[in-house]
Protein backbone atom coordinates (compact mmCIF):
# COMPACT_ATOMS: atom_id res chain seq x y z
CA UNK A 1 0.00 0.00 0.00
CA UNK A 2 1.52 3.49 -0.75
CA UNK A 3 2.27 5.58 1.64
CA UNK A 4 0.74 9.40 2.29
CA UNK A 5 3.47 11.68 3.92
CA UNK A 6 2.59 15.03 5.11
CA UNK A 7 5.85 17.45 4.50
CA UNK A 8 5.75 20.98 6.40
CA UNK A 9 7.94 23.99 4.79
CA UNK A 10 7.94 26.94 6.16
CA UNK A 11 9.86 28.90 8.73
CA UNK A 12 7.46 29.85 11.61
CA UNK A 13 7.76 27.87 14.32
CA UNK A 14 4.31 27.93 15.52
CA UNK A 15 2.83 26.57 12.27
CA UNK A 16 5.36 23.85 12.55
CA UNK A 17 4.24 22.78 16.43
CA UNK A 18 0.55 23.49 15.11
CA UNK A 19 0.75 21.20 11.62
CA UNK A 20 3.22 18.58 13.74
CA UNK A 21 -0.12 18.30 15.94
CA UNK A 22 -2.14 17.80 13.71
CA UNK A 23 -0.48 14.97 12.05
CA UNK A 24 -0.47 13.05 15.63
CA UNK A 25 -2.59 9.99 15.81
CA UNK A 26 -3.14 10.18 12.12
CA UNK A 27 -0.23 9.36 10.32
CA UNK A 28 3.35 7.53 11.56
CA UNK A 29 5.86 9.56 9.45
CA UNK A 30 6.01 13.46 8.68
CA UNK A 31 8.60 15.04 6.32
CA UNK A 32 10.31 18.49 7.59
CA UNK A 33 11.74 20.38 4.48
CA UNK A 34 14.87 22.15 5.64
CA UNK A 35 16.14 24.52 2.94
CA UNK A 36 19.02 27.49 3.85
CA UNK A 37 18.53 29.95 1.22
CA UNK A 38 21.53 29.25 -0.40
CA UNK A 39 20.23 25.77 -2.47
CA UNK A 40 17.16 27.76 -3.05
CA UNK A 41 16.33 31.44 -2.64
CA UNK A 42 14.04 30.00 0.03
CA UNK A 43 14.74 29.32 3.41
CA UNK A 44 13.01 27.49 6.44
CA UNK A 45 13.11 27.18 9.99
CA UNK A 46 16.63 25.34 11.07
CA UNK A 47 16.01 21.69 12.52
CA UNK A 48 17.27 23.28 16.16
CA UNK A 49 13.31 24.23 15.92
CA UNK A 50 12.32 21.11 16.42
CA UNK A 51 13.99 20.13 19.86
CA UNK A 52 11.69 21.31 22.17
CA UNK A 53 9.07 19.55 20.51
CA UNK A 54 8.30 16.23 21.71
CA UNK A 55 6.40 14.27 19.75
CA UNK A 56 6.32 9.78 18.96
CA UNK A 57 6.38 10.56 14.75
CA UNK A 58 9.02 8.90 12.78
CA UNK A 59 10.20 12.43 11.16
CA UNK A 60 12.50 12.61 8.01
CA UNK A 61 14.40 15.58 7.98
CA UNK A 62 14.56 16.26 3.36
CA UNK A 63 18.06 18.50 3.55
CA UNK A 64 17.78 21.10 0.21
CA UNK A 65 21.00 23.03 1.83
CA UNK A 66 24.76 23.27 0.97
CA UNK A 67 26.53 20.41 1.30
CA UNK A 68 24.05 18.61 3.43
CA UNK A 69 27.15 16.30 5.39
CA UNK A 70 27.14 19.52 7.32
CA UNK A 71 23.07 19.51 8.71
CA UNK A 72 23.09 15.76 9.90
CA UNK A 73 24.52 16.24 13.48
CA UNK A 74 21.48 18.89 13.80
CA UNK A 75 18.99 16.68 12.12
CA UNK A 76 20.15 14.11 14.50
CA UNK A 77 19.73 15.90 18.01
CA UNK A 78 15.83 17.20 16.46
CA UNK A 79 14.90 13.50 16.43
CA UNK A 80 15.22 12.47 13.09
CA UNK A 81 13.96 8.85 12.24
CA UNK A 82 15.44 9.19 8.34
CA UNK A 83 17.46 11.63 6.82
CA UNK A 84 16.87 12.60 3.14
CA UNK A 85 19.50 14.95 0.91
CA UNK A 86 19.46 16.43 -2.02
CA UNK A 87 22.26 15.57 -4.01
CA UNK A 88 22.89 18.75 -6.28
CA UNK A 89 24.90 20.47 -3.51
CA UNK A 90 26.18 17.36 -2.32
CA UNK A 91 29.83 16.82 -2.73
CA UNK A 92 30.52 13.18 -1.41
CA UNK A 93 27.57 10.85 -1.60
CA UNK A 94 29.47 8.15 0.38
CA UNK A 95 30.95 10.14 2.95
CA UNK A 96 27.33 11.44 3.60
CA UNK A 97 25.62 8.27 3.64
CA UNK A 98 28.10 7.08 6.35
CA UNK A 99 27.93 9.79 8.29
CA UNK A 100 24.14 9.66 8.11
CA UNK A 101 24.33 5.36 9.34
CA UNK A 102 27.22 6.26 11.96
CA UNK A 103 24.69 8.15 13.83
CA UNK A 104 22.14 5.37 13.68
CA UNK A 105 19.63 7.30 11.41
CA UNK A 106 17.96 5.94 8.64
CA UNK A 107 19.32 7.81 4.95
CA UNK A 108 18.24 8.26 1.67
CA UNK A 109 19.14 10.67 -1.52
CA UNK A 110 16.80 12.93 -3.37
CA UNK A 111 17.22 14.16 -6.59
CA UNK A 112 15.96 17.19 -8.33
CA UNK A 113 13.33 17.59 -11.59
CA UNK A 114 15.93 18.06 -13.97
CA UNK A 115 19.12 15.61 -12.04
CA UNK A 116 18.92 12.32 -14.28
CA UNK A 117 18.86 9.39 -11.85
CA UNK A 118 22.25 8.17 -13.19
CA UNK A 119 24.03 11.05 -10.95
CA UNK A 120 23.40 8.72 -7.64
CA UNK A 121 26.58 6.95 -7.39
CA UNK A 122 25.25 3.41 -8.25
CA UNK A 123 27.26 1.90 -5.89
CA UNK A 124 25.99 3.36 -2.76
CA UNK A 125 21.86 2.19 -4.08
CA UNK A 126 21.81 -1.08 -1.53
CA UNK A 127 22.69 1.33 1.77
CA UNK A 128 19.55 3.57 0.66
CA UNK A 129 16.47 3.33 2.47
CA UNK A 130 14.41 5.52 -0.10
CA UNK A 131 15.69 7.39 -2.96
CA UNK A 132 13.15 10.66 -3.21
CA UNK A 133 12.52 11.96 -6.83
CA UNK A 134 11.07 15.82 -6.85
CA UNK A 135 7.77 16.13 -9.02
CA UNK A 136 8.79 19.81 -9.14
CA UNK A 137 11.74 22.05 -8.68
CA UNK A 138 13.04 22.04 -5.31
CA UNK A 139 12.72 24.27 -2.71
CA UNK A 140 9.25 26.12 -3.11
CA UNK A 141 5.89 24.94 -2.21
CA UNK A 142 2.98 24.93 -4.59
CA UNK A 143 3.82 24.02 -7.84
CA UNK A 144 2.36 22.09 -10.40
CA UNK A 145 3.03 18.14 -10.80
CA UNK A 146 5.69 17.73 -13.61
CA UNK A 147 5.19 14.43 -15.57
CA UNK A 148 8.89 14.36 -16.15
CA UNK A 149 9.66 12.37 -12.82
CA UNK A 150 7.65 9.92 -14.67
CA UNK A 151 10.62 8.24 -16.73
CA UNK A 152 12.91 8.29 -13.49
CA UNK A 153 10.47 6.53 -11.43
CA UNK A 154 10.48 3.61 -13.70
CA UNK A 155 13.92 3.88 -13.99
CA UNK A 156 14.78 4.07 -10.29
CA UNK A 157 12.32 0.84 -10.00
CA UNK A 158 13.82 -1.12 -12.60
CA UNK A 159 17.43 -0.17 -10.53
CA UNK A 160 15.91 -2.19 -7.59
CA UNK A 161 14.61 -4.97 -9.17
CA UNK A 162 17.87 -6.20 -9.31
CA UNK A 163 18.57 -5.43 -5.65
CA UNK A 164 18.09 -8.09 -2.90
CA UNK A 165 17.73 -5.42 -0.41
CA UNK A 166 16.10 -2.77 -2.23
CA UNK A 167 15.36 0.56 -1.25
CA UNK A 168 11.60 2.18 -1.36
CA UNK A 169 11.18 5.23 -4.03
CA UNK A 170 9.37 8.33 -2.71
CA UNK A 171 8.06 11.26 -5.25
CA UNK A 172 7.79 14.77 -3.60
CA UNK A 173 5.77 17.78 -5.02
CA UNK A 174 2.66 19.08 -6.96
CA UNK A 175 0.69 15.58 -6.35
CA UNK A 176 -3.05 16.12 -6.92
CA UNK A 177 -5.77 12.97 -6.73
CA UNK A 178 -5.21 13.19 -10.55
CA UNK A 179 -1.36 12.55 -10.45
CA UNK A 180 -1.26 9.70 -7.71
CA UNK A 181 -2.01 6.96 -9.31
CA UNK A 182 0.17 7.48 -12.41
CA UNK A 183 3.02 7.83 -10.22
CA UNK A 184 2.45 4.47 -7.94
CA UNK A 185 1.87 2.28 -11.25
CA UNK A 186 5.49 3.58 -11.56
CA UNK A 187 6.64 1.77 -8.59
CA UNK A 188 6.34 4.25 -5.85
CA UNK A 189 6.30 3.51 -2.22
CA UNK A 190 5.87 7.00 -0.76
CA UNK A 191 4.40 10.04 -1.62
CA UNK A 192 5.35 13.19 -0.12
CA UNK A 193 2.19 16.33 -0.22
CA UNK A 194 2.90 19.37 1.61
CA UNK A 195 0.06 22.37 1.57
CA UNK A 196 -3.01 20.45 -0.06
CA UNK A 197 -2.71 17.14 2.44
CA UNK A 198 -2.81 20.02 5.28
CA UNK A 199 -5.97 22.24 3.72
CA UNK A 200 -9.24 20.88 5.64
CA UNK A 201 -9.20 17.58 7.11
CA UNK A 202 -5.72 15.67 7.35
CA UNK A 203 -7.24 12.33 7.77
CA UNK A 204 -9.81 12.96 5.10
CA UNK A 205 -7.51 14.27 2.90
CA UNK A 206 -5.33 10.76 3.32
CA UNK A 207 -7.87 8.42 2.56
CA UNK A 208 -9.05 10.66 -0.58
CA UNK A 209 -5.60 9.98 -1.94
CA UNK A 210 -4.67 6.53 -1.04
CA UNK A 211 -8.34 6.08 -2.79
CA UNK A 212 -7.35 7.69 -6.16
CA UNK A 213 -4.09 6.17 -6.16
CA UNK A 214 -6.04 2.65 -6.69
CA UNK A 215 -8.29 3.91 -9.21
CA UNK A 216 -6.77 1.92 -11.79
Amino acid sequence: MVKIIPAILTNDAKELEKKIRACEGVVDRLQIDIIDGVFASNKTIDPSALEGIDTQLNLDFHLMVNEPIHWVEKCVRAGADRIIAQIERMDDQIAFIGKVQELGTMVGLAIDLETPVDKIDPTILTSLDVVLAMSVKAGLGGQRFDPIVLDKLKKLNELRSRDDTPYKIGVDGGETTQTVDDVRLEGVDEIVIGKRIFTGDLSTNINKFVKAAYRR
